[in-house]
């Protein structure tokens, strides 16, 4: 079960932003710690569960295995997930 890290460069302050998103949030999480984001910068979205990261966490991840795909992909990964959720 693989995270993704999209091509997005948002910027935000002095920094250039993407998202990091994965197939389950122990994933995501487990990421998120072994690169040295916050958990408090967890975005708990309903339809959208992610962090935003900066460029030299980026690297970070995929370096530990990230899988890299465009905004577009993203998207769709994030859709798919959201299509097997039960309502």
């Amino acid at each position: 079960m693989p995270v993704y890290i999209d091509d997005a460069y948002i910027p935000f302050w002095r920094m250039k932003m993407c998202h990091m998103i994965a197939d389950t949030p122990e994933e995501l999480h487990a990421m998120a710690k072994k690169i040295g984001v916050a958990r408090k910068w967890f975005q708990n979205k309903p339809r959208f569960p992610h962090y935003d990261i900066c460029m030299s966490k980026r690297k970070l991840a995929v370096e530990n295995g990230a899988r890299e795909v465009t905004t577009m992909e993203l998207v769709r990964i994030s859709k798919r997930k959201d299509s097997n959720v039960p309502k």
